[in-house]
């Protein structure tokens, strides 16, 4: 097993947990101010925002990564740096395309989402935070691109660094601004949301300034390689653009896949529910659903996308380099870390549900949102295993299937999502969501078996030992919050929900660490001792 791949995924991985812990945390006080009108104001710009900026960077940073890494272990580092300063020219032009498009074509995207009077935002409003967030186009293409260049040399740190800076930032920002527009300067929930959302654009000035301090600090390491390399390919720029276009389309797809499920959900969610006569709660749902639930949901995904960064690299040279059984070690432990931490995290948050979105989000409507957030958090197991198989498809040199099977899984979404609503009301959307994106799942191991040869007996194994063990901590949360339930009524009280919501956490998580240390699951899928649990537990 490989060490890197897990000090690379523990270093990445922590920055984005603290990323999306801090974006979930400050949604509490953003709730508090705007309300769900307002979060679902923040959605439907986001959204699109999100999609661009996929698009704008057509898989580019990761591609780079992909073969900065693959030159550099072929002892070729100039042309790293010329792909490097390839893609960082074209990220700077499409980024400015894609404000372009945001821009000038918010009114026009605003007329499709608002189509009820009676939603509570209108074209107006919903054109204005568009407009607001576009700005952000202009440099967080070209800040990826960096961050890309430096994971191709395995560097992880001023990913990880600059990804926690900017958040911190844009929070500050988000709730600042937010804050003045509503309480001092009286202002509308539209207003205080566009603030929110141009919050995007001074986050990346700040990540940017990070990423240049570690660029002046590495650049002369940097140069020193490439003024020792003995043997250069040579490429014209020609060949460095196909070469990087040829891999890098299909790249889009990591980024890509979540937002554009929610972008089914943004042109179709408000119009099914008006059709079934539940359009007052239309905009409660969706906002439960994509961007509140989702803030807690997205947190177990962070695992994926912290390994899926920090595997590209490794895997791609054991592939460059024709290591067929390190390959294959190297994929059992990127599948086996995603079941072994996000499978208890998802059952957590199933058991947790109701106290989670009611200590974050409040009360308020709590049995329906609370039991939307049951239903959605099983996906993020899936959005999780398709983050890291559609990984492991590009380092295998397999990417194009994955544009395949995302294909697919959206174009299950679109043809059902109504049919579902219409059906099973907003859980609908959430179960449409299940099946698109569990398609393209399987579709993804199935190829990544057909290509390399692979078997997934090591991985069921485990899988079957971690259901066991996540349901006896389902179980063990349960009893639990009976037996609370029984001293305190904490359903009736944000303030005891959420000290249920702590213990529940802290007792669930204490009995799935100490039955996988003592079954040796952890020591098993890490590849040595944990050393940090051997201080606190002993081994029968």
């Amino acid at each position: 097993m490989s060490n890197n791949i897990v000090r690379g995924t523990m270093l990445l991985t922590g920055a984005s947990f603290l990323s999306r812990f801090l974006g979930m945390i400050y949604v509490i006080p953003f709730n508090a101010l705007v309300g769900s009108q307002g979060g679902a104001l923040y959605f439907y710009a986001y959204n699109p925002y999100s999609i661009l900026i996929s698009i704008s960077t057509v898989g580019v940073p990761l591609a780079v990564s992909k073969f900065v890494a693959k030159y550099n272990s072929l002892g070729d580092y100039e042309t790293g740096m010329r792909m490097f300063r390839t893609g960082l020219m074209m990220m700077f032009i499409t980024g400015l395309l894609a404000f372009l498009v945001l821009f000038f074509g918010a009114e026009v995207l605003a007329t499709f989402i608002i189509n009820d009077d009676n939603l509570g935002n209108s074209v107006e409003d919903v054109k204005m935070v568009m407009r607001m967030v576009s700005f952000a186009l202009l440099l967080v293409p070209a800040m990826s691109i960096v961050r890309g260049f430096f994971q191709g040399h395995q560097s992880m740190g001023p990913t990880a660094v600059s990804q926690v800076i900017e958040q911190i930032v844009r929070i500050a920002f988000v709730l600042g601004g937010a804050f003045l527009v509503l309480k001092i300067f009286d202002g509308t929930i539209a207003t205080a949301v566009g603030y929110a959302t141009f919050a995007a654009f001074v986050g990346a000035v700040a990540s940017c300034f990070v990423l240049w301090i570690y660029w002046r600090k590495r650049k002369k390491y940097i140069h020193e390689k490439m003024k020792n390399q003995q043997y250069t390919y040579e490429l014209s720029n020609k060949d460095l653009i196909i070469e990087l276009f040829s891999s890098a389309g299909p790249f889009v797809i990591v980024g890509i896949a979540i937002p554009l499920y929610q972008l089914v959900d943004q042109f179709t969610f408000n119009r099914a529910m008006v059709a079934i006569g539940e359009g007052k709660i239309a905009e409660l749902a969706l906002a439960a659903i994509n961007l509140y639930g989702h803030k807690l949901v997205i947190i177990p995904v962070t695992i994926a996308t912290g390994l899926s960064i920090a595997t590209l690299p490794t895997l791609t040279k054991s592939f460059t380099q024709q290591n067929n059984e390190l390959l294959k070690n190297q994929i059992n432990q990127s599948l086996q870390i995603i079941l072994v931490l996000v499978i208890p995290a998802v059952v957590g948050l199933v058991s947790l549900s109701h106290e989670a979105y009611g200590t974050i989000y409040g009360l308020e409507d709590l049995s329906f949102t609370g039991s939307l957030l049951a239903w959605y958090a099983p996906v993020a197991l899936l959005f999780a295993l398709f983050t890291v198989s559609a990984a492991i498809l590009q380092g295998i040199n397999e990417q194009r299937f994955a544009v395949i099977s995302l294909g697919i899984g959206f174009l299950i979404k679109l043809l059902f999502n109504i049919i579902f609503i219409h059906v099973f009301g907003a859980k609908g959307s959430i179960f449409v969501t299940s099946l698109a994106v569990g398609t393209a799942v399987g579709l993804n191991l199935w190829r990544i078996k057909q290509s390399i040869y692979f078997s997934y007996r090591q991985i069921f194994k485990k899988f079957l030992l971690i259901v066991i063990l996540s349901g006896i901590m389902y179980i063990t949360i349960f009893l639990v919050k009976s037996l609370i339930g029984l001293i305190i009524p904490y359903e009736e009280s944000r303030f005891y929900m959420s000290i249920m919501l702590i213990i529940g956490v802290v007792v669930g998580g204490v009995v799935y660490l100490w039955l996988a240390y003592q079954s040796t699951l952890l020591e098993k899928v890490l590849g040595s001792r944990v050393k940090v649990l051997d201080r606190f537990i002993r081994r029968f």
